[in-house]
């Protein structure tokens, strides 16, 4: 399963924050050849590839399993679902949009609907989008109907799209490429790593429920005491939407490397050593300051008595809608990143941050 393929299966695959067991045994299935696994109550999974001893200085390769989305509230007499958000959407890129939602014998198809304008007041009809005016509409008339398509209430919904490829320019179109795309990139790494001679040993750690309050990382970082930690992320990229001296994050930009985030001032020693460590590969790399934002470095930082973290951003357009766009080639520069960086640690490197 080259990358591509393995982006495309674990995008396509539903894992609202809390329910993340599906893509956890996309992530088992993946890393069987070259690891053994351990997995708690959270669906967190640690990843313990071949030539992991015990003996070495530990580093932590980490990506979040959950996608953005909602869960059923409840069922109006109309047969349509109240529901509200799990992570944050723009509200104004809602409505009209396919969804899927979890049923005891599947997923079932549905669309996020608003009233027609035809059916509004002129005074409403320029009402700006919020979780109150908006529903989801599974196609019942009732709600004992609804409930015989087995629409229950805590079920999870997940955003209903495609998939797609262009080889031709490079480029990937689907969901939750936050942070799909990043468990991608950290899985193949630690496929590499495997088979390596290291300074060091690398546990990788798909993680769950970043999307609601970095939750997973912190039963994570009981469990793993790390030295160093990699955040694989999907970024929003800013290239479409900020002047041209702001770019940050942009499409076809390499690895988004920030020093900052509303959540976390990355460790400058390590990022440092990254930095010079990604020049010396020819890696392609941007620098980020974000006022906004936040990933699993958060809490990892400041663990077992404070570990050196970094954040290997891929840049996706339109991240946290239901359908973004990102570059194989930044997906490739973050694998090619976290390599040579673990690579070249080791115990005098890991006590200089």
């Amino acid at each position: 399963m080259n990358v591509i393929e393995l982006s495309e299966k674990l995008s396509l695959t539903c894992g609202l924050s809390g329910f993340e067991d599906d893509v956890v045994a996309v992530c088992r299935e993946y890393c069987a050849p070259f690891a053994t696994f351990e997995e708690d109550t959270m669906r967190n999974l640690y990843i313990y590839p071949r030539n992991f001893t015990g003996k070495k200085p530990l580093v932590m390769l980490d990506a979040h399993s959950d996608e953005v989305g909602f869960m059923v509230q409840a069922i109006r007499p109309d047969g349509t679902l109240k529901f509200v958000n799990l992570g944050t959407w723009p509200l104004n890129s809602l409505p009209s949009s396919k969804v899927q939602v979890y049923t005891p014998s599947g997923y079932i198809q549905g669309v996020i609907a608003t009233i027609p304008p035809h059916l509004l007041p002129a005074d409403k009809r320029d009402r700006p989008v919020d979780f109150e005016s908006l529903t989801i509409d599974v196609g019942a008339t009732s709600a004992k109907e609804a409930a015989e398509f087995g629409v229950e209430i805590g079920a999870p919904v997940v955003p209903l799209t495609d998939f797609s490829y262009d080889a031709r320019r490079g480029l990937m179109f689907g969901k939750a490429f936050d942070d799909r795309l990043g468990v991608a990139a950290m899985l193949v790494c630690l496929e590499r790593l495997s088979g390596m001679q290291l300074d060091v040993d690398v546990v990788g750690v798909v993680s769950s429920q970043e999307e609601v309050g970095e939750r997973g990382i912190t039963a994570v970082c009981n469990r793993i005491k790390a030295r160093a930690a990699i955040c694989f992320e999907g970024c929003p990229a800013d290239d479409t939407c900020s002047p041209e001296y702001m770019v940050q994050d942009a499409l076809r930009g390499g690895v988004m490397l920030r020093h900052m985030d509303r959540s976390v001032i990355c460790s400058p020693r390590f990022l440092k050593f990254a930095l010079g460590t990604a020049a010396k590969n020819g890696i392609k790399v941007q620098r980020a300051v974000r006022s906004g934002g936040g990933n699993n470095g958060e809490y990892i930082v400041s663990s077992n008595g404070g570990t050196p973290v970094i954040v290997s951003g891929i840049p996706v357009r339109y991240i946290h809608t239901c359908i973004g766009i990102a570059a194989e080639e930044d997906v490739i520069s973050n694998i090619n990143f976290g390599e040579k960086t673990v690579l070249a640690l080791n115990e005098k490197i890991l006590k200089g941050f």
